[in-house]
């Protein structure tokens, strides 16, 4: 319905047409996340002169589609089922479903949460398992989950910014190139330009590697993982964040 709204404000729809003094009304409220688009078309039929009603403006004229009670009652009374399983709403919605679907004659209730397999036959209506379930993403050309380890870092990435730090060792540990540091994401201006912050998590990083003594300079990992923890915290002194820090070390 409002793609073919969307039409008639923009004049383009070939059977409908509204103008000045024309009027619209909006009977279902705007679900959260359409506000912006809802709001466009309507500032569209107002730029026409068509004259708008919405259920804030005018209680009473909003229509749900969702069924009241004695709406439900009717249709228990012509489906007369023999199991119900109310699936949509909070746990408080669901349980007042049930115990109507129960007062009005419907032999088994059952209440699942997300998640929950349903045995409807044969033998009585149960929850017997519990499947994976939550929200997917389409990411790209993939479906992945909202826990996600990419979605988490991108997150944190745009959130935080990233930094990344290279430089060349020998076998010994000892540090035989200049320390690149670079920023995606992270602020600079004229009087705290990026590239001193920069230099000086590089003076940070050499530092922090020099600490290191013998074994701890051969494992990689304990060496990013120092470096890292170093650079987040001037990070958090300098840009009141904490960035992924992301560490290339080239061995010679």
């Amino acid at each position: 319905v409002r793609a073919a709204l969307s039409r008639v404000a923009e004049g383009t729809h070939p059977y409908v047409k509204l103008s000045n003094g024309d009027h619209c009304i909006f009977s279902s409220r705007v679900i959260p996340g359409n506000e912006l688009s809802v709001g466009r078309l309507q500032d569209k039929l107002a730029d026409r002169g068509v004259r708008l009603y919405t259920e804030k403006d005018h209680r009473g004229i909003h229509v749900s589609g969702h069924p009241c009670r004695d709406e439900l009652k009717q249709m228990y009374a012509w489906a007369r089922p023999k199991i119900a399983v109310p699936t949509h709403g909070m746990r408080r919605h669901l349980a007042e479903h049930a115990n109507l679907a129960k007062d009005m004659g419907v032999p088994e209730q059952v209440t699942p949460r997300n998640g929950d397999m349903v045995r409807l036959a044969p033998g009585p209506a149960a929850i017997i398992d519990e499947v994976p379930s939550g929200r997917l993403y389409v990411d790209g050309g993939r479906l992945v989950t909202e826990q996600g380890e990419a979605l988490h870092e991108r997150r944190h990435a745009s959130t935080n910014g990233v930094l990344i730090v290279s430089f060349a060792m020998d076998k010994r540990g000892k540090i035989v190139s200049d320390i690149d540091v670079r920023a995606i994401g992270l602020p600079g201006d004229e009087e705290a330009p990026l590239g001193d912050a920069l230099d000086d998590l590089a003076e940070r990083v050499e530092q922090t590697v020099l600490k290191l003594k013998g074994p701890a300079l051969e494992d990689e990992m304990v060496i990013e993982q120092a470096i890292s923890r170093v650079l987040k915290k001037a990070s958090q002194q300098i840009w009141d964040r904490r960035p992924i820090v992301e560490t290339i070390i080239l061995r010679l």
